[in-house]
C-alpha cells in the first residue's frame, strides 16, 4: 500500500514539475511578446507624432499661401 501511494505521489510531483516548466516557458514567451509589442507601440507613437508634425506644417504653409492670395 505504501509503495502504491509513493508511486502515485511521484507521478503527481512529476506532473507538477512538467506543468511548472511549461508555465515557465509560456511566461517567458509572453514576456518576450510583451516586450516586442511595447517596442512596436513606441515606434508607432513616434511615427504618428512625425506624421502629425508634417500635417501641421503643411496646414501652416497652406494658411500662409492663402494669406498671400
Amino acid at each position: 500500500m505504501a509503495t502504491f501511494d509513493l508511486e502515485r505521489l511521484e507521478r503527481q510531483v512529476e506532473s507538477l514539475i512538467l506543468g511548472c516548466q511549461r508555465l515557465r516557458e509560456e511566461n517567458q514567451s509572453l514576456r518576450m511578446r510583451q516586450d516586442a509589442l511595447v517596442a512596436e507601440r513606441a515606434e508607432l507613437i513616434e511615427k504618428t507624432e512625425q506624421a502629425r508634425a508634417r500635417v501641421e506644417a503643411m496646414l501652416e504653409r497652406l494658411k500662409a499661401m492663402e494669406e498671400q492670395l
